[in-house]
């Protein structure tokens, strides 16, 4: 396992529909997120008009030990297979290393 921060990218379209209730699952998973342990940055963004269905989280982690853990969150576990549902396309969620 590789040492230091990790950043994370994850992407999500909302299935036409339901754009709104894909926003309100993700929301919920902020605060949440934020108090965990390793957590330096967990940031929702949502397309700009237009673009309204798509998503994207972008976060920072101390390192992959705190990211592995946040995916075994309790919260995130209870919200993910109601998020599947509502998606128009798969979510496309990366690691990332900072390089400069």
């Amino acid at each position: 396992m590789h040492e230091g921060k990790v950043h994370v990218v994850a992407l999500f379209v909302a299935a036409p529909g339901k754009e709104n209730e894909l926003a309100e699952l993700l929301e919920s998973l902020v605060e949440p997120t934020r108090r965990e342990a390793g957590c330096i940055r967990y940031d929702l963004l949502r397309g700009l008009p237009g673009e309204a269905g798509d998503f994207a989280f972008v976060e920072e982690w101390e390192n992959e030990a705190t990211l592995d853990a946040h995916s075994r969150s309790a919260h995130l576990q209870a919200v993910i297979p109601k998020v599947v549902p509502l998606l128009g396309a798969p979510a496309n969620v990366a690691r990332y290393r900072q390089i400069r």
